[in-house]
């Protein structure tokens, strides 16, 4: 597959087989997505595998805003819990900020590091989905999180059971503009 087929064939899946995810297969898709750019090399990024009870404790309790996101947790085998260390990303050695996006930049990183992850997955047949609406401190609090990280998505993550169709897409001639 390559790289173009990857980007232009992964969807984002909302249903899963039951099929459980190799702990070893997931450890080379971590592998992959550690390649991912982050601020001044600080790999910030951390990824907590979350199965079993825990996964379905956080499908009720951490999703009450938006219910179907618990419904696709439950239906994924595996939840993945994408952190990242706080207070590293934009950043100058002296602890003052480089650029007045401030510490935003770390959400570019786990942004970068989420889709290589699921751009990974996707290559090993596995689908994804990156989440963002759910109750981030209840969920770190079921996560046990330590001070020093933040919540910033969860991927279920799982071998699909859909096969969803790209939907359309804008032209380049749209998201595209030259000036000099």
């Amino acid at each position: 597959m390559t790289a173009k087929e990857c980007i232009m064939g992964r969807r984002s899946i909302r249903s899963f087989k039951p099929d459980t995810v190799d702990h070893q297969l997931l450890q080379q898709i971590v592998e992959a997505a550690s390649y991912a750019p982050s601020w001044k090399n600080t790999q910030i990024t951390r990824y907590i595998a979350v199965e079993g009870a825990l996964k379905d404790k956080i499908a009720d309790e951490g999703t009450k805003q938006f219910p179907g996101n618990g419904n696709i947790i439950k239906n994924a085998p595996m939840l993945i819990a994408v952190t990242v260390i706080k207070n590293r990303c934009g950043y100058e050695r002296d602890g003052s900020f480089t650029t007045d996006r401030e510490d935003s930049w770390q959400m570019y990183d786990a942004g970068v590091a989420s889709q290589t992850f699921c751009l990974a997955a996707h290559e090993q047949g596995l689908g994804t989905v990156i989440m963002g609406i759910f109750d981030r401190h209840a969920i770190s609090d079921l996560l046990a999180l330590p001070e020093d990280r933040e919540l910033v998505a969860l991927i279920p993550i799982g071998y699909p059971n859909e096969t969803p169709q790209a939907p359309k897409r804008k032209t380049a001639e749209e998201l595209l503009s030259f000036t000099s």
